[in-house]
Parts: structure tokens; C-alpha cells; sequence
């Protein structure tokens, strides 16, 4: 699987995904993650991609010239799934990362300052958002579907078996775990957990998962 992703700050995607599961991935060639500096499509040789907006407002709102530019060279002949980030687009849940786990090539656009100009949409497959708040841009909301999405890839998780029991699979929660200290400070592991009995602990876990809807 290829990700590649657009944005102006390019170290905080390389920085943040060297580490964990997906640092992981993309050594052992099971992802490439791809972060590209958006002002290299610039208009100009002073790097500019944004403009004032037509009718007034505060902030600058980033060209749909350059970044359209900018998704034509990754993505010519548009077979890569194309996401937009942004506060009005869908809901980005789990479903969603099953989604495009299956995808060869995601492309993702990070918006800054006010945004993009809406004509972009045109040119995109998916507008998505993490939730109902504003970032300073679209930066952590792609880290956080990247991360999503890479734990999700064949091979990536040692032990397959982890991704069934995962929070919100099935439109569950993950059932509460438990380690040593068996004990502390008046908090005690259940006794089922200790028991030895699998059909119990079994039943006792099932029990603990709640069903989103209720939740």
C-alpha cells in the first residue's frame, strides 16, 4: 500500500510515522508512507500557494491551481483514492479505515490557513474529517487515519488474531485488560481472570463489550 500525502509541513508526517507500527511498516515494505512538500507546485519561485479570499475574509485560502498541480503529479491518471481533509467531510470511523485498508494508493490533502478552494473538490474522492473541532491543519487528522489504516495492512500486526478483539470491531468496545500487580491500592483483578477457567473468561469478556450503539 501507498499513502501519500500533501501538506506544508512535511517533517511532522516523516517525524511522527518513524515510530511504533508504522515505522514498522514501511521497513519491512509493507506500506509507503510519502509525505510531499506541497509549495514544491508553488506559482511563483517566492513558494506561494495561497491567496487572499475572493469577497473578503479573514486568512488565505490555499489555490486550487497548485493543488491540483500537486495531485496530477502524484496521482495522473487518478487510480489512487483521493481524501480531503476537512471539518465538513464524513465522519472517519473504523469502518472507514477497513475501507481503505484495501485501497493500493491513498492520496491525502492537508489543509492550512482557511482552507482550500472549494473548487478542488472536483478533483477529489472523499472529503473527511476526525471530529467536531478545529485543528491548526490537517496534519494530525492524517496521522491519525494513516495510523488507522497501516495497523490494518496484512502482515503489519504480528499476531493477527488482535485485530478481531480490537475496540470497535463488530460495533463493539474492547473489554477492560488487567496485569500485575494482581492487587493495588484496594483495586483487585477480577477473579475470573484468574481462575484458569477459558470458557468463563471468555463469557466474563463478552459481557464487558459494549455494543456502540448503547454507548
Amino acid at each position: 500500500m501507498t499513502i501519500d500525502v500533501l501538506t506544508l509541513f512535511p517533517d511532522m508526517i516523516d517525524s511522527a510515522l518513524s515510530f511504533s507500527i508504522p515505522g514498522r511498516a514501511q521497513k519491512a515494505d509493507l506500506v509507503d508512507i510519502r509525505a510531499h512538500q506541497l509549495r514544491t507546485w508553488a506559482i511563483d519561485r517566492r513558494g506561494t500557494v495561497d491567496d487572499t479570499p475572493y469577497g473578503g475574509g479573514p486568512g488565505m485560502i490555499l489555490r486550487v491551481d497548485v493543488a491540483h498541480a500537486a495531485l496530477g503529479a502524484l496521482d495522473h491518471s487518478h487510480k489512487a483514492h483521493r481524501v480531503m481533509l476537512s471539518p465538513d467531510g464524513e465522519l472517519f470511523d473504523q469502518s472507514m479505515a477497513e475501507e481503505f485498508a484495501t485501497k493500493k494508493k491513498l492520496v491525502i490533502l492537508c489543509g492550512r490557513y482557511e482552507g482550500f478552494d472549494a473548487r478542488i473538490e472536483k478533483y477529489v474522492d472523499q472529503k473527511v474529517s476526525i471530529g467536531s473541532f478545529v485543528l491548526s491543519g490537517g496534519e494530525l487528522a492524517a496521522l491519525t487515519i494513516i495510523d488507522a489504516v497501516t495497523r490494518l495492512t496484512p502482515g503489519v500486526l504480528g499476531n493477527a488474531e488482535s485485530l478481531l478483539e480490537e475496540t470497535f470491531e463488530a460495533d463493539l468496545t474492547e473489554y477492560p485488560q488487567y496485569t500485575r500487580p494482581e492487587k493495588y491500592r484496594g483495586m483487585n483483578v477480577p477473579d475470573v481472570l484468574l481462575s484458569g477457567h477459558h470458557a468463563e473468561i471468555q463469557k466474563w469478556r463478552d459481557s464487558q463489550r459494549q455494543n456502540l450503539e448503547r454507548t
